[in-house]
């Protein structure tokens, strides 16, 4: 189900946006739509817009939620400062997708970020996002570190030859344009692509949900990395609990930088958050103990043990 179809209006007259991601699973969630701001098929994909009562604007790719206005700061900040605090020292970024630019400017946000990539597959996103997405991105297309290039990230992870300290995977779910982002020969390259001490971090959806996604990129990871995890952060309109974000890296340390240097690289980039904390940073990786069970039989599937 997707465009149109995800917009009906009931009997009373509301008018109702229905996220339909795990309809396969049996389950669906709806929000009364005050307005509609945008719906149209663009190259690639159904992309609609609509205002609601309780999280504010939303954008949805083909019947898929991909932000609100609501909850945005939680997988943005999470997704950008995690790593980029944990690295240290980033200068260098790659950002595959994240085409609403809400990522970007979590990004940009650190001064030691002296290059950022952004690479997405559709421009009319870019476009749409400009016009009805300006209070998330906050003018980072705009800024002069942001390299911005209209490409498939597959290709791009291909043939590309800079080096990064830091790549950001804010991909749609492993279906259409977003499927080959999820897949071994990619995850290779963006490797490839990254410095020494360097970080990839990956959109891996809800596990509770989607276990068989977050065991797949677990499983690639420990062929590719030294150390392959992945930690959580709770974004209440992707249903179904914690949300997991992938966690690639030849440099263990990375995964365990103590408490008190990550108060003091927090509080030297002078960020002001309202998700992220350094206490939360560290507490992301504590897997409950049906995640940990996804990450760990990927990884010992691969050992072959």
């Amino acid at each position: 189900m997707s465009g149109k179809d995800s917009l009906t209006r009931r009997a009373d007259g509301t008018l109702w946006y229905r996220e339909t991601l795990h309809e396969k699973e049996g389950l669906a969630s709806e929000y009364r739509v005050s307005q509609v701001l945008f719906d149209s098929t663009t190259q690639h994909q159904r992309l609609i817009v609509v205002d609601t009562d309780r999280v504010g604007r939303l954008v949805a790719l083909d019947g898929a939620t991909q932000v609100t206005m609501g909850d945005e700061f939680v997988y943005h900040e999470m997704m950008a400062h995690v790593p980029l605090l944990a690295h240290g020292a980033a200068e260098d970024v790659l950002i595959i997708g994240g085409g609403d630019g809400g990522l970007a400017e979590e990004v940009l946000k650190h001064e030691n970020v002296k290059r950022l990539v952004m690479v997405e597959i559709d421009a009319s996103v870019i476009d749409f996002a400009r016009t009805h997405l300006a209070a998330l991105n906050r003018g980072a297309f705009d800024d002069p570190r942001l390299e911005l290039v209209i490409s498939d990230g597959k290709d791009y992870a291909a043939r590309a030859s800079a080096a990064f300290d830091v790549i950001l995977v804010d991909s749609t779910d492993p279906v259409g344009p977003g499927e080959v982002l999820f897949t071994r020969p990619f995850y290779g390259d963006c490797k490839r692509l990254l410095k020494p001490h360097g970080i990839l971090v990956t959109q891996n959806g809800v596990p509770f949900l989607q276990p068989a996604e977050l065991a797949s990129t677990i499983g690639n990871f420990a062929q590719l990395f030294a150390d392959a995890s992945c930690y959580l952060a709770v974004v209440p309109t992707y249903v179904g609990g914690f949300m997991a974000l992938g966690w690639g890296s030849d440099d263990p340390a990375n995964r365990g930088v103590p408490l008190a240097v990550l108060d003091g690289r927090f509080a030297a980039a002078g960020l002001e958050t309202r998700y992220y904390t350094p206490a939360v940073h560290q507490a992301a990786f504590a897997l409950p103990a049906f995640i940990e069970k996804i990450v760990e039989g990927a990884k010992r599937a691969v050992r072959g043990s």
